[in-house]
């Protein structure tokens, strides 16, 4: 059955402003079966929600053309990394072609700068005949037009033929405004002079500017590049081949093969050795080792792997070697499923953003608005004789140095470099506005259970009675453990294994339901259970033991007991333990302003103890996983503004209704649907990470903005000479491009200083 609605990527080409990125979506918004389109000018990218009944990419890519704008054609069913290789390689492309245009625009512009200037000389002037220069000149500006400058007038153009504008609009009527003046006073000079006007050519103007604006262009672009290193970083991460072990009828046992990573298929076993790649996802069947996930997960510490355990694609095994059946592929694996998360995301927009998507919206039309009326005025009050020289050049001035490539850089940009950078630290963020939204969080709401601790139980005392030998002891009470499939038992041979010691073995299990269990271990009968088997059993307790077990149950720990022969010896205390970071981390949340809530399940004596340990002055027990989301609600209702951290399984609903929901729990993919951010760590580190993440690419955004802004707001009326009557000043048009081109570097500059942060 065909889904109800379908998303579409489409790589744009022709864009050059917020204004361009809000023409192809109003056109992609008006065709007939779209949901919803976004299109995003940094990454040149429009993500289209279409009813497949209605619509088809054929319309979509026609939707684009229509606009005036082309559509990137790429292979369908092509990774990831294949879209982002293609990519790079036409972002390549396109960067030596702007290099040679600049290029070839500067040589022009060094030439018709001089040879403009000797019209300031009249000593030089009076040698050299006038008419022969302005068309040497003209001769010199016709290549900066035709070839550097000409996609600036074809999607003026274009733009035009649609009824848009852009920034394009602007450069294409400021510079062709300059050169046709300059090309009337050139062939018909006579026309200026019978009008009592002088003759001025605008040449050195019109090659300077498009030289200038194609400065801004290549650092731009430049720049641009530089915001999808961690995309790219990635990318690069995945092995490129894989040793798989393939079985033939002549080889039964199997042979071991060097396959490219696309031949690998779900069931297949492979081998890694030290040193390598893993080459996909997988379980391990057979070896050990120690892989270092941090390209994964921001983990720093190595993680033990063993037969059952999972491994990731891209991981580095550090030491042994060990075989794994592969369970997933291609699109599948969670490199690929956090690639296409921070793709998401870093074409996402940020409710930040939609005041500078209004104001591009009329900012065009608005600015060639103004640029007449500056015109008009300069043309009406200068002295007759300079009169047209002194509009054309005010009127170029105001076109050029408003174009608002700045103010479509400022938010996406920063949104790319902060996504980018929070995937390096293990920080998966779905979208823009989760971002933004984590920026205001006042409050965390942390469920206790697998967030703060581990969520498994572990032993954290075992003491026995004076006169026995601990070490046998904890051996011959795993011996019966091991037989049972309770999850404290299993903590108990946890334990026991990480202790080292003979393994002894035990005879005659059975199981004693809602009690513990028994068995034979070196002739002697073991009980191991609650107080009820051993009373069961006719085993005496002593006083000692009974206090001791008292404390560790104020503690609020699981006790069980241990007898040998029909005497009790011992006591094994088991709780779910405190994760090692999670006070520091909620310390560190508690100096951020920010107030830290425990919720459980587990009863108020445990619930006590945890918050305790670690600096929770406020929790809740008892709490169903239903009940979680009316907390959150409440939280909101005294004008907080929420983020969950949980799980992302039986917190699902409260990590929806947060403001913010932040899923911890090694990027499970329940986790990844649940909540708006994802912590690849089982470590609350992460939360603080996350937060400071957001304020640090909010601050940068607002930034940018306020860079975009001003600029405009000051330099418009600086161009449009209002500071003529009281200063004499005027600003030059080519001062007025590299001013505008600056602005556009400043942004960008500004948005990549966030690739420096590390909030530790």
């Amino acid at each position: 059955m065909e889904p109800a609605t379908k998303t579409e990527t489409l790589d744009i080409e022709g864009m050059s402003c917020a204004a361009c990125a809000s023409a192809v979506e109003k056109s992609l918004s008006r065709t007939p079966g779209v949901r919803r389109a976004l299109v995003n000018f940094a990454t040149e990218k429009a993500t289209v929600d279409y009813a497949p009944a209605q619509a088809s990419p054929a319309t979509l890519k026609a939707a684009v053309i229509n606009a005036g704008y082309g559509v990137a054609e790429r292979a369908p069913d092509t990774s990831a990394a294949e879209r982002s290789a293609e990519t790079d390689r036409q972002k390549a492309r396109a960067y030596r072609q702007l290099k040679r245009r600049f290029g070839v625009a500067v040589g022009l512009a060094l030439l018709i700068m001089p040879l403009s200037m000797l019209m300031l000389w009249p000593a030089m002037m009076a040698r050299v005949d006038a008419w022969w220069l302005n068309y040497a000149l003209l001769l010199l500006t016709l290549p900066v037009l035709g070839y550097c400058g000409r996609a600036f007038y074809v999607s003026a153009w274009n733009g035009f033929r649609h009824r848009a504008a852009n920034m394009d609009t602007l450069i294409a009527v400021g510079t062709g405004a300059a050169f046709l003046y300059s090309l009337a006073a050139t062939v018909v000079p006579g026309f200026f002079t019978r009008r009592g006007l002088v003759p001025d050519v605008y040449y050195d103007t019109t090659a300077t500017i498009i030289a200038l604006v194609l400065l801004g262009k290549v650092l731009e672009l430049r720049a641009k590049t530089q915001t999808s290193a961690a995309m790219r970083s990635l990318l690069g991460l995945q092995a490129k081949t894989a040793r798989v072990v393939r079985f033939t009828a002549s080889d039964p046992d199997g042979a071991e093969v060097d396959v490219p990573i696309g031949q690998v298929q779900v069931g297949d076993l492979v081998v890694v050795r030290p040193g390598e790649k893993v080459a996909t996802d997988g379980l391990v069947t057979e070896g050990r080792s120690v892989l270092d996930e941090a390209m994964l997960t921001g983990e720093s510490l190595p993680v033990p792997k063993q037969a059952g355990d999972p491994v990731f694609g891209a991981t580095l095994n550090k030491t042994g070697s060990f075989r794994f059946r592969v369970t997933k592929v291609g699109a599948d694996t969670l490199l690929a499923q956090i690639v296409q998360l921070v793709e998401d995301a870093q074409g996402s927009r940020a409710p930040v953003q939609r005041l500078a998507d209004r104001v591009s919206a009329i900012f065009v039309p608005t600015v060639v608005g103004l640029a007449l009326l500056t015109f008009g005025l300069w043309f009406a009050l200068a002295p007759a004789e300079t009169r047209l020289s002194l509009a054309l050049a005010n009127f170029v001035a105001v076109l050029i140095i408003a174009c608002p490539c700045a103010l479509g850089l400022a938010t996406p940009t920063a949104i790319m470099v902060g996504t980018g950078k929070g995937a390096e630290h293990g920080v998966l963020i779905r979208n823009a506005e989760a971002l933004e939204k984590a920026y205001r969080v006042t409050a965390v709401l942390l469920d206790k259970t697998g967030t703060i601790t581990r969520g498994e139980p572990a032993v954290t005392d075992f003491w026995t009675l004076p006169g026995q030998d601990s070490g046998p002891l904890l051996q011959a009470v795993a011996a019966v453990e091991r037989h049972s499939e309770h999850p404290l038992a299993a903590a108990v041979v946890r334990h026991a294994e990480a202790r080292g010691g003979v393994r002894p073995a035990a005879t005659g299990f059975r199981a004693v339901a809602g009690k513990g269990a028994a068995a034979t271990v070196n002739g002697q009968a073991v009980l191991v259970g609650n107080r009820r088997l051993l009373a069961d059993e006719g085993v005496y307790s002593a006083p000692a033991l009974l206090a001791q077990a008292d404390q560790l149950l104020g503690q609020a720990k699981t006790v069980l007991y241990l007898a040998v022969a029909g005497q009790a010896v011992g006591l094994i205390g088991v709780a779910d333990t405190v994760r090692e970071t999670s006070a520091a981390a909620i310390g560190r949340l508690q100096a951020l302003g920010i107030e830290v809530v425990m919720v459980t399940g587990d009863n108020a004596a445990t619930a006590a103890q945890v918050a305790g340990q670690v600096g929770i002055r406020r929790y809740f027990a008892e709490v169903l996983p239903a009940d979680k989301a009316a907390l959150v609600r409440e939280l909101q209702a005294g004008g907080r503004t929420v983020a969950m951290v949980g799980d992302g399984i039986n917190d699902a609903p409260a990590l929806a209704q947060a403001d913010v929901g932040l899923a911890i729990g090694a990027g499970t993919d329940v986790a990844m649907a649940a909540a708006g951010i994802t912590l690849m760590r089982s470590d609350l580190n992460g939360v603080v990470t996350a937060i400071a993440l957001s304020r640090q690419t909010i601050r940068t955004i607002r930034q940018n903005l306020f860079f975009a802004f001003v600029y405009n707001i000051l330099g418009i009326p600086v161009a449009a000479g209002v500071l003529y009557p009281f200063f004499g000043i005027l600003l030059s048009p080519m001062l007025a491009a590299g001013a505008m081109a600056l602005s556009s570097v400043s942004v960008l500059t500004n948005s990549l200083r966030l690739r420096s942060f590390d909030h530790r």
